[in-house]
């Protein structure tokens, strides 16, 4: 995109950055809460960027070839909602920005990705934006080495404070970007100096320049109220051959008489007096969020600009191959290809017929092996456990620096940002991502799998070594509490497999669930087979199923687990029927999706056996909606311990012979 001189708009840099200022006060103020400062310190940076550089198309928000514009420091929302009204998005109206931080308004106090058109992601954790970013810009050089750069050639920008950058996360996000040489991802830092505390240097002293040049980025530092500087120190960095970070000095606050340059203005009003103060020395002498006609219309003019773009690439699209521009709207609109179909259901008939004793991490693979060649958008990776998580499979090439052909990341140890950088490959679009590392390693991942979540996105969670069942690492690495605790995240997909074929079950799941997340719990140690024949449908789709019944006469006891407990169940089974106990045994590989079905399905499923007893190597916590009060668990009641999994069973009385007590117990 040729930048776009500033004489071309109607009204001065200094007004439209003070349209940008003035919002931001009158909002916050309105709501009586919020963030001012940080949008009236960065309006100058920002009226450059939109202005001059951003390629984006309001009148076509969804437009695939558009710049992605992250505000990594989302509790400046007020920067990003002024600037989607002022450029003309229809949902971010006046009556919106009087509505900040309100119930069911658009302009939440953190952008929330959903409620309006030009907010790419959820910003609210800190450094949670930076690292997403990365998966943007990734997802851009992968689409681009597949496509060609008359569809994809796009940039990545992110306004990111001081706070995203403390965030531990954005160390492994700016580390993992310049190795990969992703320098199409360009960082405007808002070097402020201030935090909600104080000035920075109560608790930092980084050299963020130094920092970021160690890391493999380009840097420059320029002063972020002087609109020239940070034109060209953007226009530099749009031709570097790596990312690049631009320290922007600016004052928080910019503009108000006495709080500026001050923790006062962070995140609170600045009050009647210090708006009135603020207006008179900006020169703004407009009432509460008016905007003068010429000064909206330069803003507006600037956002209409987008329009060519989106126009010459809709030709650009429309000049590919027919199978290419086929291939490339399949995937941005998200939809499995057709093939995919036919090789899942070879598949399952495949593991029907050999009925392999694998553990279900290498049900994954094999799952993986037989999925990824009919899915050329499934882009793989682990978190330094590729040999371990088993993600990668034949045919899938290394994603290397400068070099984006592939389709495997080795993330490194980095399980924190590899979670936030597959949000990011999943909103961008045209990929599917999952990714690799041990379930216990979950907590590292955690806020970004919440984000998933929260977000509705389609990014898959390998996680292997799933229970006591890993052995001798011990308790550190054993998951006790943690499927618990991912449970508890709204809009998740938890699936704990029991062999092989749930796996793959699990596998179509994950890969058929657009608006949601799946994160597959999967075992270190190898399990017998247990779904023996075709059911001709998808059982774990509907979170739980019937998988052995009484063998004759009505049920006495049902048996419920998950994973490699299902197998403990069905020897607990075969000792119970022997005994003439009629057993059932459930199988609930996915709680979230069992509760979704009718109540009739999940009574029947459930029965009326008058005990129920609950396995799972884990904690207690999530069963007793399905054992009720007088039923059993059998599971873990702590921390685990160092030993052979076979022993450690014991150990904790997991085993078939406990459940059978339990049920007698309860005869």
């Amino acid at each position: 995109m040729t930048q776009i001189p500033p004489h071309a708009l109607a009204a001065s840099h200094h007004d439209m950055a003070n349209a940008i200022r003035a919002l931001a006060m009158d909002a916050v103020q309105q709501a009586n809460s919020g963030h001012p400062g940080m949008p009236m310190g960065m309006a100058d940076v920002a009226t450059v960027l939109f202005t001059r550089f951003l390629k984006v198309d309001p009148a076509q928000p969804h437009w695939p070839n558009r710049d992605r514009f992250i505000l990594s420091a989302g509790h400046g929302s007020m920067l990003l909602y002024a600037l989607l009204h002022l450029t003309g998005y229809q949902d971010m109206t006046l009556e919106e920005l009087k509505n900040f931080r309100q119930i069911g308004s658009r302009t939440a106090g953190h952008p929330e990705f959903g409620h309006a058109d030009g907010i790419e992601t959820t910003t609210g954790p800190l450094g949670q934006g930076i690292a997403n970013a990365v998966g943007f810009a990734l997802a851009e050089r992968l689409l681009n080495a597949r496509f060609g750069d008359a569809v994809v050639d796009h940039y990545t920008y992110v306004i990111a404070g001081d706070g995203c950058l403390m965030e531990g996360i954005s160390h492994e996000a700016i580390s993992l970007a310049g190795h990969l040489k992703l320098n199409k991802l360009i960082v405007l830092f808002d070097d402020n100096g201030i935090s909600i505390d104080g000035p920075t240097s109560l608790s930092v002293s980084d050299d963020q320049e130094a920092r970021f040049k160690a890391s493999g980025w380009n840097t420059a530092a320029v002063d972020g109220h002087d609109p020239e500087a940070v034109a060209a120190a953007i226009a530099a960095a749009r031709n570097s051959d790596k990312p690049t970070m631009i320290a922007c000095k600016t004052v928080i606050g910019f503009g108000a008489p006495k709080k500026a340059g001050t923790s006062g203005v962070h995140g609170s009003p600045l009050g009647p007096d210090e708006i009135k103060g603020a207006r008179e020395k900006l020169g703004w002498p407009y009432a509460p969020f008016e905007i003068p006609a010429p000064i909206l219309a330069a803003w507006r003019q600037a956002g209409a600009n987008g329009a060519a773009y989106s126009a010459a690439w809709n030709q650009a699209l429309a000049a590919l191959p027919a199978a290419d521009r086929a291939e490339f709207e399949r995937r941005v609109k998200g939809d499995l290809p057709t093939e995919y179909a036919t090789a899942y259901k070879a598949y399952i008939a495949k593991l029907v017929a050999d009925k392999p004793k694998w553990a279900t991490r290498k049900s994954s693979q094999m799952a993986l092996e037989a999925l990824n060649p009919v899915l050329p958008e499934a882009i793989g990776g682990s978190a330094d456990l590729t040999g371990s998580n088993n993600t990668k499979t034949a045919g899938l090439e290394p994603v290397k620096p400068g070099d984006f052909k592939g389709r495997y990341i080795y993330y490194g140890v980095r399980e924190h940002g590899m979670a936030a950088a597959m949000n990011g490959l999943a909103l961008h679009g045209g990929v599917i991502p999952y990714g690799g590392t041990f379930l216990v390693f979950s907590d590292y991942c955690r806020n970004s799998i919440r984000l998933s979540a929260l977000m509705g996105q389609r990014v898959i969670y390998v996680m292997t070594h799933d229970s006591i069942g890993l052995g001798e690492d011990g308790p550190t690495h054993q998951p006790v509490e943690h499927v618990a605790s991912l449970r508890a995240i709204p809009n998740l997909l938890v699936l704990r497999p029991a062999d092989a074929v749930e796996t793959a079950e699990a596998w179509d799941i994950a890969f058929r669930s657009k608006d949601r997340p799946a994160l597959l719990c999967l075992t270190r140690q190898d399990l017998p087979a247990q779904r023996i024949s075709d059911a001709g449908e998808n059982l774990s789709a509907k979170g739980g199923y019937e998988l052995l019944p009484a063998s004759a006469g009505t049920a006495q006891v049902t048996l419920l687990a998950t994973g490699s407990e299902v197998a403990i169940a069905a020897a607990a089974r075969a000792t119970l029927e022997a005994e003439g106990i009629g057993t059932r045994v459930v199988s609930l590989p996915c709680f979230e999706l069992f509760d979704e079905q009718p109540e009739a399905y999940r009574k029947a499923v459930l029965g009326q056996a008058t005990v129920r007893i609950a396995i799972e190597a884990g904690v207690h916590q999530g069963w007793d909606a399905y054992i009720g009060d007088g039923g059993a668990f059998i599971g873990m009641k702590g921390f685990g311990a160092s030993g052979p999994f076979e022993q450690l069973y014991k150990h904790f009385g997991i085993t078939p012979e406990a459940v059978v007590a339990a049920a007698k117990a309860r005869l």
